[in-house]
This record gives structure tokens, sequence and C-alpha cells, in this order.
């Protein structure tokens, strides 16, 4: 007899075709079969070992999180309800160009100093990893949720480049591919970009290209951060499309959002940029998370010039008066490619974390708050943060515009991604609620998307991205990792001032056929494991 059978739910089986009433049948980890109607058309109803009654709630495959920064909460949280609780069933990691995988000991050193902020220092980690399949390999002992992986570009510059601004050489340059080769063959699902950090961000188009041949050949796709979602913004994607175009490598734009004020109302135009690609043959999509605010580290604010040798150096440079004035000029006044071309308005920008216990009084204000209380110009405040939390802040950038949000969220090559830092005492509610805020706040509240239509682009979309065969869609013989929530209830609990609080409407969530989420509580299964790129 079958393990389990999920009896009379509303099946949104992620293909966006209206739903249906049915008993779904899960055995070994899989979706053995479903039987619509089975009650009303008086049919053999299925039996199983285990019958969970699902009325008034919707079935539909776990979500896909598009730009997860869980690469080490993952190994450090073993509960990782942050993820959990909201549906999510796969996470995609090493975004934004930075990771711990591939390193030799002194680039691991470098990588942990330069995304503490979205990691935390990782000194409760054993990284007895080094390679990209060790690092997958160390999933599989055993996480919350499954978890797929993109190379670090940064992370690989980091390690046969450096950290200083210049080309790489002819052999830097082979042994980039290499690596980049290596990590695909090991599993990774692509290669990501953090054009607004560094040292990716000294990376010329010429050179990306040729690492996006590579990711080309093994069938994998390109995630940029790209270079400005400022000033600069539409430019930015154009070159991505472009670069990728002459690679023939899929891409995958992370966090395609128009923010800053110079942008205000033009998701129109970026929309058009992609449609006009896809029209031509390219193999484009995105994804985004439903607020406006962003989120990063206050160094990430900083000119490319002031973090060129990587975080030492930079530390350096803020302590001397003369230089750290150049650094204030550049980012007030002219505007600092960190802060994607706008000059800074330190108003918007948000302490939401901070590394040094003592510091914590900044968090919940702004920049010019904490300055004001203190009788002090902004960057006289935020330079004494970045020297004494030693780069680890972390902050909220409210910059962003709702009808930028929602139009782009419609595109028929939009998925969810949380973009979700896990660190700091008030993080992003992004992190905790990016998929109930899509289904209770734009799909019931406002109607922006039809439910349908939103699981889609949460679940079966991100998964043909993935070149998941058997994921994304409530199918007989696909993996039953599902989700069953209350679409009258569903909402995200995190908010702005309660940035941890869980979502409401989820009380079933489901990874390899065992329940992570049951009744609305973790269960202390950890079924998740390292998601591959299985095909060439």
């Amino acid at each position: 007899m079958e393990e389990l059978v999920i009896r009379d739910a509303e099946v949104v089986d992620g293909g966006g075709g209206a739903s249906y009433r049915a008993d779904v049948v899960v055995d070994g980890g899989r979706i053995v079969s479903i039987v619509q109607e089975a009650a009303a058309a008086g049919c053999q109803r299925p039996k199983a070992r285990r019958e969970l009654d699902a009325e008034g709630l919707v079935l539909a495959p776990g979500f896909i999180d598009m730009h997860a920064h869980s690469d080490l909460a993952l190994l450090r949280d073993p509960d990782h309800s942050a993820k959990a609780a909201q549906g999510v069933t796969l996470e995609v990691i090493g975004q934004d160009g930075l990771s711990y995988a591939p390193v030799d000991d002194r680039t691991l050193a470098e990588v942990r100093r330069a995304i503490t902020g979205w990691n935390g220092s990782g000194d409760d980690i054993d990284f007895d990893w080094r390679t990209v399949g060790e690092y997958l390999d160390r999933l599989d002992r055993g996480i919350a949720v499954n978890a797929a992986y993109l190379i670090p570009q940064g992370t690989v510059r980091a390690l046969a480049v450096g950290w200083e601004d210049r080309e790489a050489t002819p052999d830097e340059l082979d042994r980039m591919r290499r690596l980049v080769a290596e990590g695909l063959e090991q599993g990774a699902v692509g290669l990501s970009s953090g054009l607004t950090y560094t040292p990716g961000m000294y990376a010329k188009d010429a050179e990306l290209t040729e690492l996006c041949r590579v990711v080309a050949s093994y069938g994998g796709y390109y995630c940029p951060h790209h270079r400005s979602y400022g000033a600069g913004a539409l430019e930015a994607y154009e070159e991505m499309v472009a670069l990728t175009r002459e690679a023939g490598c899929s891409l995958h734009l992370a966090h395609a959002t128009m923010n800053f004020g110079v942008n205000k109302g033009r998701a129109p135009e970026l929309l058009s940029l992609l449609d006009k690609a896809l029209a031509d043959g390219a193999d484009i999509s995105l994804d985004t998370y439903p607020y406006t605010p962003g989120c990063t580290t206050l160094v990430a604010m900083l000119p490319s010039w002031a973090s060129e040798g990587g975080p030492e150096a930079i530390l350096t440079r803020l302590a001397d008066d003369d230089t750290a004035e150049r650094i204030r000029h550049h980012m007030e006044v002219i505007g600092a490619d960190g802060c994607h071309g706008v000059p800074i308005e330190w108003d918007t920008i948000e302490i939401s974390g901070v590394s040094d216990p003592d510091l914590v009084d900044h968090v919940g204000r702004t920049v010019r708050q904490s300055a004001d209380a203190r009788g002090e110009a902004p960057w006289v405040t935020a330079r004494r943060l970045l020297l004494q939390d030693r780069l680890g802040s972390t902050i909220l950038q409210h910059v962003g515009h709702e009808e930028n949000v929602r139009t782009i969220m419609r595109h028929r090559v939009h998925t969810g991604g949380s973009d979700g830092i896990l660190q700091g005492t008030k993080p992003h509610p992004r992190a905790y609620g990016t998929f109930p805020h899509y289904l209770g706040h734009y799909v019931r509240e406002l109607g922006v998307l039809s439910l349908e239509e939103c699981v889609a682009h949460l679940t079966s979309r991100p998964a043909a991205r993935l070149r998941l065969p058997d994921r994304g869609l409530v199918r007989e013989g696909y993996r039953a990792d599902l989700v069953l929530f209350d679409p009258r209830t569903v909402a995200a609990g995190s908010t702005f001032e309660e940035p941890r609080r869980l979502p409401t409407g989820i009380p079933y969530v489901l990874v390899d056929g065992r329940f992570v989420m049951e009744d609305g509580r973790r269960t202390d299964v950890l079924a998740g494991r390292a998601v591959r790129r299985t095909t060439r």
C-alpha cells in the first residue's frame, strides 16, 4: 500500500491551466497517481497508509526560490523555517558572483570576509570543502530543503586573478574557464556574477563572454547581477542580453528591478527590450521579489576603486582621512558605481544588521537618522560603521517603485526569487515572506496575477530554467516536492517591523514526499539534498 494520499485537494498543478479537485497519491518520494473528482464520480478512491484531508486547501508544486542567499544558513540552521514555512522546496544559491566554492584557503578567507554581511562570518561552520562537488556533497548530508548551485564568477576571479582591477592574462582566463567547467561537471547549474561587487565587477565583457561559452557548452545558464540597477540600468540589461547572445548562453536576470528615481515608471522599457530579444530567439528569464526596497551590504555602496584589493585594502582606505574624503565625494556628489551611478541619499539607507553588537543601536534607523542623533554628517556615521563593523553591516535601500514591481511580475518569463539575506537583527522581510506575499497580496488582495498564473511563475517556470525534468508540476512520476496552502488566508507574516515572523495559511510542505512542515509546524525532517545539473 502506498504511503500517503492527499484527499480532496484543489490542485493548481503549476502548468498555468485551471485548477481541479483530486486525490493525489505519494509513495517513494514521487507522485504515483492523481485521481480527479473521484468522490463526485463515485469512483473507487485510492487508499494509503496515511490519508490527509486537504478540503479547502490548494495543492501545488513546491516553490522554487530562484535567488537565495542560504549558502551557509542551510548548514548552520537545520530548521530553516525561513524558507520551509513559505513552501519553498528548492533554493538556488551561489548568487551574485560570491560564494564559497571553488576556493583555496586564501580565497576562502577573503570571500568569508567580503560577504560576512550576507551569510555571517562562518565561524560556526566547518569549511570541509574546497570544490563545487565537495560543497554539494556537504549539502547531501541532509538539509531542510533542496538546493542548486551557481558557480560564483567573482570567487572564480579571486581564485585565478585576485582582487585587483585589471584584465586577466591568457593563462588566468584559461584557469577560470577550467574552474567553471569543473564546477559544471560536478553539478552546478550555471554561473552567477555580481557586477557591482568586487572582484567580479573588474571583468570586462570579453572575459565574461568566454566564461559564458563554457556555461553554454554544458547546458547551463548565466545569472548576472548586472552593472547598474539605477543610472544606466537599461544599458546594463542590454549589455547582458548582447553578451549572452554572442556566447550562445541562456540568460537569467537576477532580481530584475528598475530602481531609483531615474527609473520610475520605466519597467515597460525593460520588458520591451526583453520582448525584442525573445522574439529574435534569445533564451531569457528573470526573477523578482514582491517588495520595493532592496537589500545589500553598506560596503557595497562604495566606488569600485575603493574596493580594489579586497576587504583589508578597503579598511585601509577608509582609515585614511584624505582617501575617505575622496570616497565621500564620489558617493555623495558624483554617484558611485557601487550605488548604481546615483548620488547616495542617506535617508534611503536603513541599517538592517551589524556584526558588532556594540553597534546595534543603529539598526532600524537610516544613516541620516543615526547621524542626526549624533549631531554629525551622514558620511561620518557611515564611515564609522564600516570601520568598526569591519564591513559587516547590512542595509535596506528604499529606492523602488511599486508600479515597476507589478509590471515586471506580470511578464511571461518572470519567476520568483527572494534575494533573502537571513543575517542581521532586522533583515528584509522578503527573506521570510516572498512566496506567501505573492499569493496573499498580489493574487488575492490585488489580483495582479491569477492564482494559477502565479503558481506557474513560482514552480514550473523556474524548474524549466533549471532543466529539471521531474519537478515544478503536479504530475504522475514527478517528485513529491509539494505545498498545501489555504488561498483564503495565505499571507506573509513578516513585516519591516517584525521581519522574522513566519507566514500564515501554509500548513503542509513536503520535500521528497516527507513532511517538513506539518500542521503549520516545522518537523525534524531533513529531506533536502543538492540538485545537480544532469544534462550536457
